[in-house]
């Protein structure tokens, strides 16, 4: 039996949130099968590595991201998993032992795609980001780890309020629950947004305004408490 990690990596472009996938490209004879296969980040845990140390290592080498918000949130056991024909006749590619059970972790992970400019390495030939309502068929079970990453980053959006790390340093109020909405998918009133984010003490109100735009210019604020 094999470990492997997956990561899921989530980022805003003010406009649609976005996960990022890397394609594989394999150089075998067999016709039938596809040249190029699309997933998550990942990769086997190697001996003397702990899950988040093959996590990091599978940004730094897959995508040359480090140093970014990083979570496990879910194991995905299903045996399974990657035994579908397809999948296998990728594996037997790439892998010494291509019918071993497969268990992976999943981390997500929040990325300001302005900070980021992702570049794919290793067994990675390219790097691209998606949005995260029209993913297509990716690898093994990669769609139902997404799905699932997105429901519990759903969850602690509310509950830990992560989703400043998405945002820029200084943002407003409608950058920031446009953001809610797109992540939780739905329409939120605004001045009871408004309300209920002063009132949790999350942000600083700066002495600043948004500039170089066509409308009023709104007040621009920071995060309040940057732990995680």
């Amino acid at each position: 039996m094999d470990i492997s990690v997956d990561c899921v990596l989530f980022g805003f472009d003010e406009k649609k949130l976005k996960v990022l996938l890397i394609e594989q490209r394999h150089a075998g004879s067999d016709r039938k099968l596809p040249k190029i296969q699309t997933a998550l980040p990942g990769d086997l845990l190697k001996e003397k590595e702990s899950l988040d140390e093959c996590a990091k290592r599978v940004l730094k080498e897959l995508t040359s991201l480090k140093g970014i918000y990083l979570k496990q949130f879910y194991t995905f056991g299903d045996p399974k998993r990657v035994q579908d024909l397809k999948d296998q006749e990728w594996l037997r590619l790439f892998r010494a032992h291509p019918e071993r059970r497969v268990i992976t972790v999943g981390y997500y992970s929040l990325v300001k795609m302005e900070d980021f400019t992702p570049k794919a390495s290793s067994f990675a030939g390219k790097t691209k980001w998606v949005d995260v309502y029209n993913i297509p068929e990716l690898a093994f079970d990669h769609n139902d780890i997404v799905d699932r990453a997105l429901d519990i980053f759903r969850h602690e959006l509310v509950a830990d309020n992560i989703g400043f790390e998405l945002l820029p340093e200084k943002f407003t109020l409608s950058q920031l629950q446009h953001l809610h909405e797109i992540i939780l998918d739905k329409k939120l009133d605004k001045r009871n947004f408004r309300k209920n984010i002063l009132k949790g003490d999350h942000v600083t109100a700066l002495e600043e305004k948004q500039q170089g735009v066509l409308h009023k210019p709104a007040q621009l604020y920071k995060r309040k408490n940057k732990s995680k």
